[in-house]
């Protein structure tokens, strides 16, 4: 029986930490959250950050100072896993499994802007646990440790990562019904006989929830070229729909809804010690707050195959040093690439903008910030969460 490598949605680092953050903007919603995390368990400790405080400093009221940098890595155990229960189901992978989606969330120093990189599973030729390894990939950090995950990802983008945690499989399902399904556009139809359950969608709009939302962001078969990159591009898409449903969608002003973003998060999260601290939570939301759509970007880090093991990728340096220096520089990003591999623009889309609140937005200090925009090389792929966009079927697929 073939057994496709689970992945968790991109969903969970944006809806599954940073939308549940965005909605303490106001003071029933920071109520809302900050009684539901006051229950998160003790934190991971994560040992390259040897001698920081358990929390940086966050005010109690009012957004973080400066940048803020997120690791959430997608682990594929199937332990406590809903629906994984029999000896052949848990073979796949148990204990602390594989990070087979590892997302890095940047949000600039001004909190104008916010980054989303995917780090594809299968990529080798990096600096595993800050060491130079050739062919290990890298979805076995999650295996040694939290601490490896995060310390791989600062040395491939030079940034210093403080934040981290760790989802499992039932945060999709939970966080899904939490807002009631997210309505995705297929321009094609989607089939994948490896999902549980199967994919068999129509072309159209299709509204994903629990168990299906789940097969739609795990399906590799289905999409795209078949690939664990078409498998990024697809969460992608499905984490754009998500953002605008929670920014236009009344979802930030339901306080049901937020509950139960808010405890479907925290029951399928396992924090870093530096951020299971409510207050250091509702600091971060708050620097979201006002965020424009058009300047959130999903970004696939680039890579390319490995000669040697066509299965595996390796950086595409050149690129890779465009994206870590616009990281650094904590400017805005933009595209001038394609769309990832399983998507395609929405032609049927309404052309006027999502708009999140009107005015200049401003710098937690006051001021109005003018900053440049830097593009990334077209060999970059990812999309912006304004844009609407579609998944297309792998065509070959039967």
């Amino acid at each position: 029986m073939h057994h496709p490598h689970p992945i968790l949605s991109i969903v969970k680092l944006l809806a599954g930490l940073t939308a549940v953050l965005i909605v303490s903007v106001t003071a029933v919603a920071a109520a809302a959250v900050y009684g539901t995390v006051s229950n998160i368990p003790p934190g991971i400790h994560l040992t390259h950050l040897a001698g920081a405080s358990l929390a940086p400093a966050a005010p109690s009221i009012g957004p973080i100072t400066g940048e803020v940098n997120i690791v959430l890595a997608g682990s594929d155990t199937r332990t406590n896993q809903v629906g994984y229960q029999s000896k052949d189901q848990l073979a796949g992978s148990s204990g602390a499994g594989n990070n087979d989606v590892t997302m890095l969330l940047h949000i600039s120093a001004n909190h104008t802007s916010a980054t989303v990189v995917s780090f594809p599973r299968d990529l080798v030729s990096i600096p595993l646990c800050g060491k130079s390894i050739s062919h290990a990939m890298f979805n076995t950090t999650l295996a040694i440790g939290l601490s490896c995950t995060v310390n791989t990802v600062e040395k491939m983008t030079g940034l210093t990562i403080p934040y981290a945690g760790i989802i499992t499989f039932n945060g999709v399902t939970g966080l899904s019904n939490a807002v009631g399904g997210v309505t995705v556009c297929l321009a094609t139809p989607i089939k994948d006989l490896y999902t549980e359950p199967q994919l068999d969608l129509a072309a159209g709009q299709q509204t994903l929830v629990g168990d299906m939302a789940l097969s739609f962001l795990r399906s590799r078969h289905g999409v795209g070229d078949g690939s664990d990159l078409g498998r990024i591009s697809n969460q992608q898409i499905f984490l754009s729909a998500l953002t605008r449903k929670i920014v236009s969608g009344g979802v930030l002003s339901n306080p049901l809804t937020l509950f139960k973003l808010a405890n479907a998060a925290v029951a399928n999260v396992r924090f870093s010690d530096t951020l299971a601290n409510p207050s250091t939570l509702v600091s971060i939301a708050l620097a979201l707050k006002g965020l424009d759509l058009s300047k959130i970007v999903f970004v696939q880090y680039p890579t390319g195959s490995d000669p040697a093991y066509p299965n595996r990728v390796v950086p595409l340096l050149g690129p890779a040093a465009a994206l870590t220096a616009a990281l650094k520089s904590d400017q805005p990003i933009s595209l001038t690439g394609k769309l990832g591999r399983a998507a395609v623009a929405d032609q049927n889309a309404v052309t006027t903008p999502i708009s999140t609140p009107t005015g200049a937005a401003t710098t937690a200090s006051g001021a109005t910030p003018a900053p440049s925009t830097i593009a990334l090389p077209p060999t970059i792929t990812g999309q912006r969460a304004d844009q609407n966009t579609c998944t297309k079927g792998f065509s070959n697929h039967g």
